[in-house]
């Protein structure tokens, strides 16, 4: 079967040109700017953006290096020039990813007993620790979540949102990312389809359809929790693999949270303890 296939809901793949010049003015880079960078004429690339050439696979490579482009993007390149993906897309459980997933166990366990997910860059949940169970319970008093999305769990008004005492700057900053992740990848579907659903959610402004502007009033956000216990109130690191050579991989992030005050701490020690 040709590589270039249509995509399998039937939609036409897009042409190497048109997601060219997509990364290129997500970049802000000139087809001259662009040239430069990977190596290659000018002319030449023009003439592959509108398909009277035929890109190498080495060219294609140098010109995604230059674009910064995710590696799920990078496979879609190749597709559109015709070409088989390069980079595996393997499960989480697969063989391939035993030491990744021994590392990710690893920073599970010594985040205890602070909370811990395994996300994807599209915010959904893949793993959580012990601790992060335990505090989720605990401020939705044993209700269970009826999602497996961070952003549909912090923006749905029955689930998180209803205890997240400043919904409005969590969300600000989660509906910032999105925009950011589209502006970096504009051909994100997933992204763009995330981003009109928590929308549509009551008691969403409409202004943030567009991406929320100025800076945020605190170097690090603090969430805060309105828990039996009082405020919980927690801040967050994010993890990544260097160098990943897998789709899985480069869309993975570890985010742990740390409390932000010795109350907070106290009350995930006290809950660690059963």
């Amino acid at each position: 079967m040709n590589a270039a296939a249509d995509l399998p809901d039937g939609r036409k793949r897009p042409a190497l040109g048109v997601l060219l010049r997509e990364w290129r003015a997500a970049r802000r880079m000139s087809q001259l700017d662009l040239a430069l960078e990977c190596g290659l004429s000018a002319r030449h690339l023009g003439f592959v953006e509108t398909g009277k050439a035929q890109a190498s696979r080495e060219s294609i490579a140098r010109i995604a290096d230059a674009l910064a482009v995710p590696l799920r993007e990078r496979n879609a390149l190749l597709l559109a020039a015709g070409y088989a993906p390069h980079y595996a897309e393997s499960a989480l459980a697969a063989p391939p990813l035993d030491r990744m997933r021994q590392a990710i166990d690893l920073i599970l366990h010594h985040q205890e007993p602070y909370p811990a997910f395994v996300i994807t860059r599209h915010f959904d949940v893949l793993m959580a620790n012990e601790a992060a169970q335990r505090v989720n319970g605990f401020v939705m008093e044993g209700r269970q979540s009826p999602h497996m999305n961070l952003l549909h769990q912090v923006f749905d008004p029955g689930d998180f949102r209803q205890v997240i005492v400043n919904w409005e700057d969590v969300a600000r900053k989660f509906i910032r990312q999105l925009h950011e992740e589209l502006v970096v990848t504009p051909s994100d579907t997933r992204a763009r389809t995330l981003l009109d659903e928590i929308l549509a959610y009551p008691g969403v402004p409409a202004a943030w359809r567009q991406r929320p502007i100025g800076a945020e009033p605190d170097p690090v956000l603090t969430m805060t929790f309105r828990s039996p216990a009082g405020p919980l109130r927690f801040f967050e690191t994010i993890t990544t693999f260097a160098a990943p050579r897998d789709v899985t991989l480069d869309e993975l992030r570890i985010d742990c949270a740390f409390p932000a005050d010795a109350h907070t701490a106290e009350v995930c020690a006290r809950l660690a303890k059963g």
